[in-house]
């Protein structure tokens, strides 16, 4: 006891400090749950989860994609300088590039989002509304590793305040709050998420590298970037173990290399383009540019089935999702009118984030279906539509988050026709039962005359 005796001795006042309150609620309630109970004569259902414990639940199913992620950031960037070309090869400095450029975005994530949440907590006077550890934990996840800090933070805001706190805060916002900001940044920013080099003078999804404008202009890239003090701090560490060091970096390109991802090659020429860069096994496996935590299948696959075993992620969205995405990329393929169309429908779900989607942002519990019927038709829609975007929308070949979110705006209207149809079968079940009732009692009355 004598923790929580600490942690009540240094509880600031509600009424004098409520920001400061406010702040001192987010920590108590990691270590313990709110100590409030009903009134007597409530009946009320008793569980040991409160909304902190799910949320972290999601956050620890996101753990391999984490881990993948953070490697893969920096096995892409050797492998555009021609280095380590194995995926575990030099794997420490792969380690060390993925935590140097991952870091500062998960911390701008989560600062500026529980900034703005502790704010409108303080202001509202009551305790932090948990649903940004989750959010927190995803935007990261679902953008570029060299995403300028100022437009990430730009984005969370837009996503928090508009469209989030504008609706009421945590469970009254109508769109995915992660997907919201990616989307912010898609509109706002496209070549930052979205861009060509030879425009943009970077690549998007790879990390590491500005290149020269005079040997773009001439359609020569030249690494014109180098190793900073991080990078010398690590290679500090690694020298004790004598083993391989960062170095001073070097303007170097490996010729060939392209930091297309496989949608990007699908769309501009279709499947043996792909091929002729990615084999199936690294799409599936993930050693492939992409958004930080969307490549390894596997590990997003376990998280998938680490939510649903705990009732937090509907299995319901996923499986209808899978079958819209897969029912319209056989239509598709067999139509063939373009080469997209033509890539093999099953190979559509080596490509992409479709399982990221699928798995944390479809079943968004606030943004999506509640009745059982509605999740069916609300995962077969983002199955279908964001299908349809990623083969047939020219200017971006991806989908989901589109889907998603379009999704998000007719989930009520689709739980309000389920439920009204509900009640229509109910009603028609009790006028039949009653027209039954008063058609025995009729006959009754009619065999007791007749006696």
């Amino acid at each position: 006891m004598a923790l929580i005796d600490f942690f009540k001795k240094i509880e600031p006042d509600k009424k004098k400090s409520p920001l400061l309150h406010t702040v001192y609620d987010g920590f108590f309630t990691i270590f313990y749950t709110p100590d409030e109970v009903t009134t007597d004569g409530g009946v009320h259902m008793r569980d040991g989860m409160d909304l902190k414990r799910l949320m972290i639940h999601v956050v620890i199913a996101l753990q391999l994609a984490y881990i993948f992620g953070t490697i893969n950031i920096g096995h892409q960037h050797f492998q555009a300088l021609g280095l380590y070309p194995g995926f575990l090869e030099a794997l420490h400095l792969k380690l060390a590039y993925g935590l140097i450029k991952l870091l500062p975005i998960f911390i701008v994530s989560n600062v500026v989002g529980l900034a703005i949440e502790f704010w409108y907590a303080a202001k509202k006077g009551h305790a932090i509304e948990e649903g940004y550890l989750v959010t927190g934990a995803l935007i990261p996840l679902i953008v570029p590793p060299d995403i300028p800090l100022w437009i990430l933070t730009m984005s969370i805001f837009f996503a928090v305040v508009i469209g989030k706190e504008a609706f009421g805060g945590t469970g009254m916002n109508i769109l995915n709050i992660a997907l919201l900001s990616r989307v912010f940044i898609f509109f706002a920013y496209p070549t930052e998420i979205a861009g060509d080099t030879m425009q943009t003078g970077k690549e998007v999804w790879v990390a590491g590298f500005e290149y020269d404008a005079a040997a773009l202009a001439e359609g020569v890239r030249v690494q014109v970037s180098q190793y900073g003090w991080a990078h010398g701090f690590f290679d500090w560490i690694f020298g004790w173990f004598d083993t391989t060091t960062f170095g001073s970096g070097g303007d170097r390109m490996v010729d060939g290399f392209t930091g297309a991802t496989p949608l990007g090659l699908a769309a501009k020429g279709g499947w043996e383009a792909v091929t002729a860069v990615y084999s199936p096994q690294q799409m599936w496996w993930g050693g492939i540019p992409g958004s930080i935590g969307e490549t390894c299948k596997p590990f997003i696959i376990a998280g998938a089935l680490l939510l649903v075993a705990i009732g937090v992620g509907s299995w319901r969205i996923m499986l209808s999702m899978l079958i819209g995405a897969a029912v319209t990329a056989i239509a598709l393929s067999a139509w063939g009118a373009t080469p997209f169309m033509e890539v093999p429908w099953y190979y559509q779900f080596y490509m992409g984030s479709f399982f990221f989607a699928m798995a944390f942002m479809a079943t968004d519990p606030v943004t999506a279906t509640s009745t059982q019927t509605g999740k069916w038709v609300y995962g077969f829609f983002i199955g279908m539509v964001g299908m349809i975007i990623r083969v047939m929308n020219p200017a971006y070949p991806e989908g989901w988050m589109l889907a998603i979110l379009f999704m998000n705006v007719f989930a009520p209207l689709i739980d309000h026709y389920v439920v009204e149809g509900n009640v229509s079968r109910r009603l028609a079940r009790a006028k039949k039962k009653k027209v039954l009732t008063v058609a025995a009692e009729s006959s009754e009355a009619v065999q007791e005359l007749n006696h």
